[in-house]
């Protein structure tokens, strides 16, 4: 029988047990308590703020232990028992054991002690943090599979905290229930398969008239497979895609025409299609307060100029465009300018957005004034920042820049430069709990410097 799927058993011979009684100060980026015990920082899963635990020595390192609670001696009341039955197993959430209001104010503070720490910057003003729906909130997801022998079934999950185990999930409260609905008959299809041990994953994309599975093949699909993967998409409602290779390989298996998959952003009248292997936001609903935000923050004028970096499919160029400003979307991959100019034409905004490819990591000041002079800008880079692009910014413009971020170190690092070299002021910042119930911090931050005659 495979192995794959299956956990390891206990050590033959277990450690001894250290216990500590541990007072929690605060949580660190992934979500654990921070304490001091004798002069040294341990970190404790499972604790809180405010609480007194006795926690379990796991590891003991130089400058730092790590630990697990056993027992939470006074609780915080910011605790509460975790919704998802899955929760300490299941990589996709570290924080559900704390209320709302305590995740966001962690990931506030994980922001500001990146910016002082790393960029040594402070911004002006903290902004409100941005927040949406706790529950159902997730309209995109890559969930792996371990398509194992019969009797055992499937397995169709996120993998399991600090592990590439496949998590035995039946239900997901972060995804729509609809789709969270469909887990356990992913796992009854798959189990069914011949290709079972040849799927490796199925990336969910949600829109607002029609939810995709993308199916990563990596064998061709038998007739009789075929004919399962059909009957399973009538009966659920989905449009199954196939995936052989690459992103780009991906495309519609049954039904052959559906809607479009996209999403709206009312506030601008625009409706934006994309591919489900595309890049968007996995939070729709805390979407559109973001691009509402960063619109404000610019304040586009009829006659500005902007350019938006890192543009992808046109998510901030469109509603700046539809905003009065002329708008240049700057992106390395061509088939997402492709897909922002198909954009711009179905919201008839195609005199004021225009998309070029460019690559943002390899610029210069020489290859940057090529398109200027540009009197704004939104950064919205991915996790690796966009250092040599704020390194190559002249001195006479933009004079305002939002920075949408997904990486609160590289943020802070290129706040830095824009403070220290670039002569920007760091006007405001916040965060955008975009991912509730996880460590990730998404953010916004505004810089401005005094306007020049262009």
């Amino acid at each position: 029988m495979s192995k794959r799927g299956m956990r390891r058993g206990p050590p033959a011979h277990p450690r001894p047990i250290e216990l500590r009684i541990l007072a929690i100060e605060s949580l660190d980026s992934e979500g654990r308590g921070v304490a001091r015990d004798e002069g040294k920082v341990v970190f404790v899963e499972g604790a809180l703020p405010g609480e007194t635990v006795e926690a379990e020595t796991t590891r003991r390192g130089a400058s730092y232990d790590q630990a697990e609670t056993v027992r939470v001696l006074h609780e915080s009341a910011a605790r509460r028992a975790p919704p998802c039955p899955h929760f300490g197993l299941c990589g996709g959430c570290a924080t559900q054991h704390a209320d709302l209001r305590t995740q966001m104010a962690a990931k506030q503070r994980w922001l500001e002690d990146s910016l002082r720490r790393i960029g040594r910057v402070e911004p002006g003003i903290l902004l409100p943090i941005v927040y949406g729906e706790e529950w159902g909130y997730r309209h995109r997801a890559r969930m792996s599979v371990r398509g194992l022998p019969p009797p055992r079934g499937a397995l169709v999950g996120f993998h399991e905290r600090k592990s590439s185990y496949v998590a035995d999930m039946r239900q997901c409260d972060n995804l729509p229930p609809r789709i969270s609905r469909l887990i356990s008959p992913l796992r009854e299809l798959i189990t069914a398969l011949e290709m079972r041990e040849r799927l490796p994953q199925v990336e969910i994309a949600v829109g607002d008239k029609v939810d995709v599975l993308v199916v990563r093949n990596l064998d061709p699909v038998s007739e009789s497979d075929a004919a399962q993967l059909r009957a399973f998409a009538d009966r659920e409602g989905v449009w199954l895609w196939l995936q052989p290779k690459g992103p780009a390989t991906a495309a519609p298996f049954h039904p052959l025409c559906m809607p479009d998959l996209d999403y709206t952003l009312p506030e601008f009248g625009l409706r934006i299609a994309f591919r489900p292997t595309d890049f968007t936001q996995v939070n729709h609903g805390v979407n559109r307060i973001l691009v509402r935000r960063a619109v404000r923050m610019l304040d586009p004028q009829p006659g500005d100029r902007i350019a938006d970096l890192f543009c992808g499919l046109g998510n901030f160029s469109l509603p700046l465009a539809a905003s009065g400003a002329t708008v240049l979307g700057l992106d390395g991959a061509e088939e997402l300018g492709e897909r922002a100019r198909s954009n711009a034409a179905a919201n008839g905004l195609t005199s004021r957005a225009s998309f070029e490819r460019a690559d943002l990591f390899e610029l210069d000041e020489q290859k940057l004034a090529a398109w200027g002079p540009l009197a704004k800008m939104l950064i919205d880079p991915p996790r690796s920042g966009a250092a040599e692009l704020v390194k190559a910014l002249p001195d006479a413009w933009p004079s305002r820049i939002v920075y949408v971020s997904c990486d609160s170190a590289t943020l802070a690092r290129d706040a830095g430069i824009l403070v220290s070299i670039k002569g920007f002021t760091l006007a405001a910042a916040g965060v955008v709990n975009m991912f509730p119930h996880t460590t990730h911090v998404e953010s916004i931050a505004l810089f401005e410097r005094p306007a020049q005659d262009l």
